[in-house]
């Protein structure tokens, strides 16, 4: 008999958290413990099977916000595993990531099987799933250096030290603050709004924003 290959989806989803001992900027991904077999109680990343009246867009948004609560402005499809091996059925599953704003984060809600983990410091996972965490590490990190991608997890409006928070949470580097802004300045596409950030006792820092292509 023909064995029968199905689709799931599923979604990694990083939001920008103090580390629990540095307590500096680090990427954080929520997960789900498994009430079923195979891997009964072994964490997995949110998703679930593809649903027939469902386009894979819609799937990986309705059980990202089931289990978490979040609403991600950004998601894509990053990647789709395959291997034969990777689950006791023959699974295919398209992963999508989330890139998670503080506004965003702040919605997040942790139900009774579901948990936020420090995502280079995950547990063994359901599945192939640690691969897929590692894998869309590399991706982002890579990405982040030759895109806007940054952007991502800040809000339409920011400052240079934000942003520059960003990429050394994502990339784990410390960044010089002075080369930071002067080339971050150089993007032709990073504009200033007039506007500043209220409520601070120093000299306020200048908003900026990200242009459309």
């Amino acid at each position: 008999m023909e064995q029968r290959i199905e689709l799931a989806v599923s979604t990694v989803s990083f939001a920008l958290r103090p580390h629990p001992r540095t307590q500096r900027l680090t990427l954080w991904l929520p997960l789900v413990k498994r009430i079923r077999e195979p891997f009964l109680g072994r964490w997995a990343l949110p998703g679930g099977p593809l649903q027939p009246a469902e386009d894979l867009d819609t799937s990986a948004r309705r059980t990202l916000l089931r289990t978490t609560g979040l609403e991600p402005a950004h998601l894509e499809q990053l990647y789709s595993f395959g291997g034969i091996d990777r689950s006791p059925d023959r699974v295919v599953s398209i992963v999508y990531w989330a890139l998670v704003r503080p506004d965003e984060d702040a919605r997040a809600i942790d139900g009774e099987n579901v948990e936020w983990f420090v995502a280079d410091e995950v547990p063994e996972l359901a599945f192939d799933h640690n691969v897929i965490v590692t894998y869309a590490l590399d991706r982002l990190r890579a990405k982040i250096t030759y895109s806007d991608i940054a952007h991502a997890f800040t809000g339409e409006e920011f400052t240079i030290a934000q942003l520059r928070e960003v990429h050394e949470a994502v990339r784990q580097v410390r960044l010089d603050p002075a080369n930071f802004r002067r080339q971050t300045l150089a993007h032709p596409r990073i504009v200033a709004t007039g506007r500043h950030v209220t409520g601070t006792s120093h000299r306020p820092p200048a908003l900026y924003r990200l242009e459309t292509a």
